[in-house]
């Protein structure tokens, strides 16, 4: 267990200055969201801010993938709004606990290699749907707590102050990046409004942030049966997206840095970060991209930065909630659409001329869907199937049987292509049972007999053939191969041993 508290890795040189500076900057942005993604779950700000500090604190130490922020997230938020109204904040902390306990489970059985399963194309879908919500979730700071949108001075004062922080942000990398732009622009926004006296909305004016150290707790619930029923569905959505969205994160996380992270403590860091969350009074979350783009993009690539983001963050809830509640949300605007810029995959759109049109729509839809239902996971589950149903139609069409009668009469099949569900009826189409020859071989060399609706067909073939008479013979049948029909001879009577007593003889080239 020693390389899970492993602070840093002692071969990477750390930049210190860059870490703390872009920690705090990570951090200044965490306020405003944490406490967004609280309201949105109907629980109050202090338990989105724990919750970020919790999760951000442990995930740093713990995690499979330096430089990346976890915290409270939005998608998290939409899964327990149900359960916050229908059973309130104690069922809330029950339920984020029994998903890290799922999450930590993933881990240890090592489940993170499923991420492999996630084409690009889905990848790019999640990246861009998400870039689009971040940047739409910003216009709500151009409307009135009451719904309608700025006009006249207070507009031009929004729009002016979030151009500026983007202008910071865009220019400042081409001149020096001793300091992040991010922060830069942040606290240049901040001096202008505190200077001249400018009006505009504050951090302040959303909630306050002020607390204490999250206090421990342990849920006010019945633990029964009942309860664990109720809270069940919860978690594993919980638990789900959780490492959907983190696993996603560190994939694209390793792109921008040409490193490689590690799935499977990746989920064993959130499973611990959200059972301390449930404890310490947080609503639980995840890892997130925008957050982490900032931090990556600041220069940062060590632990430290989540470090003291997630300790500057708590600063900020015991200490200086009264500055922090001062900070202009232009400035925080600005910042996020400068991060929902960076995010999107602009080349993902060139390639719109140039990629099979299956993966273009699969892009598309789970853009689609992740901007719809605000659901990033089951966003890329709906790109997965899809994208695995269109790669099984690809592969049956392309099952093909080369057809010859040698010197001695015997017609062979030389079939490419893999034999499984999807194929199975093009495979069966390429036989002349009735004009065949009295002695047929069918040749594996250049396929696959994959799963049992193949193993089926071959049953029916070659019943087919005894049924009129004739000899069959199955060829250079994989490993592999051989062991599905040896398994399969329980179910249906099918074998590879040369047995008169079943109804396929298998040839075997010698030496194999």
């Amino acid at each position: 267990m020693k390389q899970y508290f492993k602070l840093f890795d002692l071969r990477q040189k750390v930049d210190y200055r860059t870490e703390i500076l872009s920690g705090l900057t990570v951090a200044l942005a965490l306020v405003p969201e944490a406490i967004a993604f609280a309201m949105i779950a109907g629980l109050s700000p202090l338990t989105g801010l724990y919750a970020a500090f919790m999760m951000g604190l442990v995930t740093s130490v713990l995690g499979g993938r330096p430089g990346m922020i976890s915290g409270a997230t939005g998608a998290v938020a939409v899964v327990i709004v149900a359960l916050a109204a229908s059973h309130g904040v104690e069922y809330i902390f029950a339920a984020v606990i029994l998903a890290g306990i799922l999450q930590l489970t993933a881990g240890f059985l090592r489940l993170g290699k499923l991420m492999r399963l996630v084409p690009h194309p889905v990848i790019f879908g999640f990246v861009n749907g998400l870039a689009i919500i971040i940047f739409l979730s910003q216009l709500a700071q151009f409307k009135t707590p009451e719904g309608a949108w700025l006009s006249g001075t207070a507009l031009y004062t929004m729009l002016g102050l979030v151009f500026l922080a983007m202008l910071v942000i865009w220019l400042l990398p081409r001149i020096s990046r001793v300091i992040p732009a991010s922060l830069v622009a942040i606290l240049l926004v901040f001096f202008i409004v505190v200077i001249f006296g400018i009006d505009t909305r504050t951090v302040g004016d959303i909630a306050s942030i002020r607390g204490g150290f999250p206090p421990f707790h342990i849920p006010d619930i019945h633990w029964n049966l009942d309860t664990l029923l109720i809270i069940l569905p919860y978690s594993a959505v919980i638990a789900g997206v959780g490492l959907i969205e983190s696993l996603l994160t560190l994939n694209i996380i390793d792109e921008i840095t040409g490193t490689r992270g590690r799935g499977n403590k990746e989920a064993i860091a959130q499973g611990t970060a959200n059972i301390l969350s449930g404890f310490f009074s947080g609503m639980g979350g995840c890892a997130m991209l925008g957050q982490s783009l900032i931090n990556i993009s600041s220069g940062a690539r060590a632990r430290l930065s989540g470090i003291v983001a997630s300790l500057m963050l708590l600063v900020f809830i015991i200490f200086g909630s009264g500055l922090i509640e001062r900070l202009p949300m232009a400035a925080l605007t600005g910042v996020m659409i400068m991060v929902a810029i960076g995010t999107f995959e602009w080349a993902s759109l060139r390639t719109f001329t140039r990629m099979p049109k299956s993966d273009i729509i699969v892009m598309v839809l789970v853009t689609g869907v992740t901007i719809a239902l605000h659901n990033l996971a089951l966003a890329v589950v709906v790109g997965v199937i899809i994208a695995a149903l269109v790669f099984a139609w690809d592969n049956a069409r392309r099952i093909r049987a080369r057809k010859y009668i040698d010197e001695k009469g015997v017609k062979h099949y030389e079939i490419y292509g893999p034999l499984f569900f999807a194929s199975v009826s093009a495979f069966n189409e390429k036989f002349d049972v009735q004009n065949d020859p009295d002695e047929v071989v069918i040749d594996f060399r250049e396929s696959r007999v994959v799963d049992m609706s193949a193993i089926e067909a071959l049953n029916k073939i070659t019943g087919k053939y005894l049924k009129a008479g004739k000899k069959l013979h199955l060829r250079h049948l994989s490993p592999d191969c051989r062991q599905l029909l040896k398994n399969a001879a329980e179910i249906i009577d099918v074998n590879v041993m040369e047995d008169p007593a079943y109804k396929v003889a298998v040839d075997f080239p010698k030496g194999r």
